[in-house]
């Protein structure tokens, strides 16, 4: 096996416990429509998933008249709350930072369904940025996740194949699987780098 290279990280549940933060505000903007969005519902059904495929699934079992299309108008509304809460709350882990400092000898990058919009204010407001080589957000690629389609373009862009995936889910999994690459799953940030450091002792 060659030596590793690079870590990519998903970003929401993996780099950040933003889900929570996800789920309010899809709750609050759903509400409106007579949508009523549980925490379970959406921890079980939605996550690592774009938010058409959600909205679309959510306005199947809703069966109200409410259409896809019309819920997806509220997408800008969604990311200005979304931003607004993230950069306030800042959700990181503890240990975040200095995880990412002391990785300074293989090059990072996050691979999210989310969209950039939504990612990359948040890393910036953290403090943590510069330290992604490569950012692969939800509108960079054709088929998000479960596709490979994300972590393939990732690696293509650092220039290498040995690389270890962070995930949290299984539609990443699927799709840093399928691209080739080792994954580590992960139950949420705190999970992180303790799960790093023990797969890092292998060849350190």
């Amino acid at each position: 096996m060659p030596a590793l290279e690079a870590v990519l990280f998903d970003f929401d549940g993996v780099l950040v416990d933003s889900e929570p933060i996800h789920f309010r505000c899809w709750r609050d903007l759903l509400a409106p429509h007579a949508i009523a969005l549980d925490w379970e519902t959406y921890r079980s059904n939605y996550i690592g998933f774009s938010t058409r495929e959600m909205l679309e699934d959510i306005c199947r079992k809703a069966a109200n008249g409410t259409t896809a299309e019309i819920l997806l108008r509220l997408i800008p509304r969604k990311r200005e709350l979304f931003v607004a809460l993230m950069c306030h709350e800042l959700p990181f882990a503890a240990d975040c930072r200095a995880m990412l400092t002391s990785l300074s000898d293989l090059r990072l990058g996050v691979v999210t369904s989310s969209n950039r919009r939504e990612v990359e204010p948040v890393l910036a407001a953290a403090g943590i940025r510069d330290r992604f080589d490569v950012l692969v957000c939800g509108n960079d690629v054709r088929a998000q996740k479960p596709s490979p389609e994300p972590y393939l373009k990732a690696v293509e862009l650092l220039g290498t194949s040995s690389a270890l995936a962070v995930e949290d889910s299984d539609a990443g999994v699927e799709s840093a699987r399928a691209a080739g690459l080792e994954v580590i799953r992960v139950a949420g940030p705190t999970e992180v780098w303790p799960a790093l450091l023990e797969r890092l002792s292998r060849e350190r």
